[in-house]
């Protein structure tokens, strides 16, 4: 079986000096390509320094980070951004929807980055957003959305290019237990059907049983990995 993500001995602290505080200590972890890994535990364990560290946002202080064969560590700068263009879809917990577009808009962002044009990059976005569920409000901004509705569009973002590693933070946090499932369906169907990773950090008991694999992260460090909500 094929490695998406390859980490071994990553650690990564915050501050300096006295001040400095460890989010990461010495993180050693396999995500098989196609498998849907969620990481669980509980907040300020590390779940979203470590997803940061995979997608390329933070570089880690020790250790080595691969993805896809490629060494993290060796990309800066234009190069880190062109492969997470090219490779990844970020699903933020903040959203991160640029307020000045329409949700349409917002979903193709992935696709103009990749000099898409711009008619068949909205055309594809509202496809997406038909998808989960928002083909009514594809001419929405932001603000005129509700916290669902916004998590539901920063979903279509992260898949509509086709990345073969999506990382989410939370995916459905501010979604009811009905439309968080249909998303999971929907993120399990689009990604995993075409042979692509997911890594979810969640606090979500609701949707573990969408995981082909659960690492349960404590202080920094992943204490155990599982292959169902049953043996957490």
């Amino acid at each position: 079986m094929q490695t998406a993500v390859n980490l071994r001995g990553v650690k990564k602290s915050y501050g300096a000096g006295e001040s400095r505080v460890p989010a990461l200590r010495g993180i050693d972890l396999d995500v098989n390509a196609g498998e849907l890994l969620m990481l669980v535990g509980p907040s300020g364990c590390g779940k979203t320094t470590l997803i940061s560290v995979i997608a390329g946002i933070l570089d880690q202080d020790e250790g080595q980070c691969s993805v896809f064969g490629r060494e993290m560590g060796g990309l800066r700068g234009a190069q880190k951004a062109l492969w997470r263009g090219a490779t990844l879809g970020f699903v933020f917990q903040a959203f991160n929807l640029l307020p000045s577009l329409t949700a349409a808009e917002n979903v193709a962002v992935p696709l103009l980055l990749r000099d898409v044009p711009r008619r068949q990059a909205v055309a594809k976005a509202r496809e997406m957003l038909e998808r989960v569920g928002l083909g009514a409000r594809t001419e929405s901004r932001p603000w005129q959305l509700s916290g669902g509705q916004q998590q539901r569009v920063a979903i279509a973002r992260a898949l509509v290019h086709e990345p073969r590693l999506i990382v989410c933070d939370e995916p459905t946090s501010a979604l009811d237990h009905q439309t968080g499932a249909s998303v999971m369906e929907l993120m399990r169907s689009v990604a995993l059907g075409g042979e692509r990773t997911l890594v979810v950090v969640t606090h979500d008991a609701r949707i573990f049983s969408y995981a082909d694999r659960i690492a349960v992260m404590d202080d920094g460090r992943i204490s155990k990995i599982v292959d169902s909500a049953n043996q957490l």
